[in-house]
């Protein structure tokens, strides 16, 4: 899509009423639904991560930047996502979470990215956060670093290519925790995004179709 059009609709994502579970959970892998519904809050002590989906030009066209994760010892090693992180006590909000990680991540100035709108917060078990997502655009192409100690590769995705049906798939996984299972998922840069990233994705899919 091109990107002068994108920046005038992007606005009207603040009149959309957030989609949430419904939305995550057609991006969820069926045993993760069953696992969110048996948790008890209340006795749970988490953690926050703040992440960003943020647009820009490129071309003329309008991406969004995901990146893949250092193989670490850790439950999101090697896994697709958005930039991000955890909360830190100098953080004023979670807002600012995510700007200051994507900044640390991916190299993208704070005050580059206009904040359009926070969605729906997700939890993630196997690491125990709560993720807040937050949507950003930004007027430049960006000159994407990334964090050496953290990312692998950083994968600018197509608009058109996230929102062509063809690109949202089903595919068998396993991993450190399920095996075999079949999870939906979408197919971006020919890497599979799926689990908390892919739900994230599902909710702001549906409302960027809404608005475009």
């Amino acid at each position: 899509m091109d990107f002068f059009e994108f920046k005038n609709r992007i606005s009207n994502l603040k009149k959309i009423e957030l989609p949430g579970e419904a939305a995550h959970n057609k991006l969820a892998p069926s045993i993760r639904v069953q696992e969110l519904k048996k948790i008890d809050f209340s006795a749970k002590k988490t953690n926050k991560a703040g992440v960003m989906a943020v647009f820009y030009p490129k071309n003329d066209q309008t991406y969004f930047v995901l990146i893949l994760r250092k193989t670490y010892k850790g439950v999101h090693s090697n896994q697709i996502g958005f930039p991000g992180g955890r909360v830190e006590v100098e953080d004023r909000d979670l807002e600012e979470t995510a700007l200051r990680e994507t900044e640390e991540e991916v190299g993208i100035p704070q005050e580059k990215i206009e904040v359009i709108r926070g969605l729906s917060k997700l939890y993630i078990p196997p690491s125990n956060f709560w993720v807040h997502p937050y949507v950003g655009v930004m007027t430049e192409t960006p000159q994407l670093i990334p964090q050496e100690s953290e990312v692998e590769d950083i994968l600018e995705v197509k608009l058109e290519d996230f929102l062509n049906e063809s690109n949202f798939v089903t595919r068998n996984l396993s991993t450190s925790y399920m095996e075999n299972i079949d999870v939906p998922a979408f197919l971006l840069n020919d890497q599979i995004v799926w689990g908390a990233t892919g739900m994230m994705l599902g909710e702001l899919r549906e409302m960027l179709r809404e608005i475009l």
